[in-house]
């Protein structure tokens, strides 16, 4: 019936540019109440109005009856929309933050065109094409309009650069950039491959193969998935991957839908690591694609799945793009992991603000801190293959669960993370720094550096000029966090995001977890949950 109201309402729209302001002519064979109220709203209305924008705007509400995640994506926003599925996109090749009203460049992308006409980190973009870019016009969407184009074309940068009086003008070719979904894959302790997975697109799996087939080459004895933060992409991408660890036979996935019937996808024995010992990191934000691999893994005692338990999107959507360039994502399907349960939450049609607000929730019931908070559904139980329980009906409960610890936190912190000071001062700390901090390749050795700097109370007074006040009672109580948040948005905003991850990674106790588990020798689902802590969130240390 959806489909047909989509079809009918896109078929007014014709009917209405066939008439060319005249009274319409009835172009549908078959009517409904929502045809008859366009004709009359047309014909009728006190006032001249788009009946393009009445489908524009009828579209969305329409969908939201349906489901949170059928979705309208109006013609001006389809490309952008793709565009964290796709392999690469056109633009200068550079990555940064809206800082103080300015573009600040994070990071110059190798072999990209700024990189070629000699841009830099730390450069600040104020002028382009000719014009002023600074202040309230300075967004992020706005910037990314400007800075991005069709390969081939020409944009003029005027950049301050840190240490020169004068502006420093760079003529750019815009190119293909590639985007990658892994930027951090290395062996921990010579041993275990870590690969920090953060989408499902289209390069996605040529990506994975490649991390892994390096940490085989360096002897790799197991390898640890992570897949925090990563809400999903392309479905068929995480089958590859899941095949690669998975036996002859072993079900993967199956969907189903009142339009679609059932599809089983099987592993087919092909994979490179299926003997290898595996850990899948998870959170609260992992979902979709994610999902469908940490169920699997977790139903057929594949591995062992360590984290928070994900966000609970059982749904498969399939785009249709109509002939003026928008496009609908329209749910077609639930997916069931192997032991046949859908990990879709629970849903009210038309409330997308409820369903929208439901990590928030989770937080508020403690379900961070305590797996005691998470209510699971006892009429949605499960049998993994080797007879262990699981939950269906809202996410991915991992084998171990790991809380968020908010021992050393302070209302400071706190304050000093959501208005992003932490992150201001280490990114004034690196540009005036820049030539000293550029001679280290490692982020141990910069680590070593930076703790004999005074950074801690020099952000304390940076903090006070912005308007946080000095409290020392908690400013010590917080000091390793903001400490550790300091030394990791430096060894980014200089070393790039691997190094950082690096950095992160060896107090992550979540990470720590699975290099226990995999050092235990027991790699797989323990037969009782078992439950450790996290350090405390910091936020705006990426």
């Amino acid at each position: 019936m959806t489909i047909y109201i989509l079809v009918a309402l896109i078929g007014v729209l014709v009917g209405i540019y066939i008439s060319k302001g005249e009274k319409i002519e009835r172009v549908l064979y078959n009517t409904n109440k929502v045809d008859e109220l366009m004709y009359l709203v047309h014909d009728n209305y006190v006032d001249s109005l788009s009946m393009e924008d009445i489908i524009e705007q009828t579209m969305p509400k329409i969908l939201t009856e349906l489901d949170p995640h059928s979705t309208y994506i109006p013609a001006k926003d389809l490309e952008a929309t793709n565009a964290d599925l796709k392999s690469s996109f056109s633009g200068i090749g550079i990555r940064f933050i809206i800082q103080d009203d300015t573009i600040h460049v994070n990071e110059v992308i190798r072999k990209g065109p700024s990189e070629k006409v000699g841009m830099m980190p730390g450069d600040r973009i104020v002028m382009i094409n000719d014009t002023l870019f600074v202040g309230k016009i300075c967004t992020n969407d706005e910037a990314m309009k400007r800075l991005k184009g069709p390969k081939g074309t020409e944009v003029k940068l005027g950049i301050k650069r840190y240490g020169e009086k004068e502006l420093i003008d760079f003529y750019i070719i815009r190119d293909d950039i590639p985007l990658q979904s892994i930027e951090a894959a290395y062996l921990i302790d010579n041993k275990w491959g870590y690969v920090q997975v953060e989408r499902f697109a289209e390069n996605t799996f040529a990506e994975f193969m490649l991390a892994l087939a390096k940490f085989q080459f360096r002897g790799c004895q197991g390898v640890i998935i992570d897949l925090r933060g990563n809400g999903g992409g392309w479905m068929g991408i995480a089958l590859q991957m899941a095949n690669e660890f998975l036996r002859k036979g072993d079900m993967i996935v199956y969907t189903e839908g009142e339009h679609h019937p059932k599809v089983v996808e099987y592993a087919n024995g092909t994979g490179n690591f299926m003997e290898m010992p595996l850990v899948v990191l998870t959170d609260e934000t992992s979902a979709s694609a994610s999902e469908i691999i940490a169920g699997t893994i977790q139903d057929n005692d594949r591995g062992t799945i360590i984290g928070r338990r994900t966000f609970g999107k059982g749904l498969v959507q399939q785009p249709y793009q109509f002939t003026d360039g928008s496009a609908v994502r329209l749910t077609v399907a639930r997916y069931y992991t192997p032991s046949g349960r859908c990990i879709q939450k629970p849903y009210d049609k038309g409330d997308d603000k409820e369903y929208e607000m439901d990590i928030v929730k989770r937080y508020e019931r403690g379900e961070f801190f305590s797996q005691d908070s998470i209510h699971q559904n006892d009429s949605l139980v499960y049998k993994t293959r080797l007879g262990r329980t699981v939950y269906g009906g809202g996410g991915i409960m991992p084998d171990i669960f790991v809380s968020s610890d908010t021992t050393d936190v302070t209302s400071y912190f706190n304050q000093a993370v959501s208005r992003r000071l932490i992150a201001q001062y280490c990114l004034r700390y690196s540009d005036a720094h820049r030539k000293e901090l550029s001679l280290f390749t490692t982020w141990d050795a910069m680590l070593e550096y930076l703790k004999t700097q005074p950074m801690l109370d020099e952000f304390v007074a940076f903090a006070e000029k912005k308007g946080l006040k000095r409290r020392y009672n908690h400013i010590m109580k917080s000091r390793r966090l903001i400490e550790r948040s300091i030394y990791a948005n430096v060894i980014y905003d200089i070393l790039g995001m691997l190094e950082h991850v690096k950095y992160i990674n060896t107090f992550d106790v979540t990470v720590l977890k699975a290099v226990e588990v995999l050092e235990s020798g027991e790699a797989y689902p323990t037969l009782q949950a078992e439950t450790v802590e996290e350090p405390a969130s910091e936020n705006d240390s990426i």
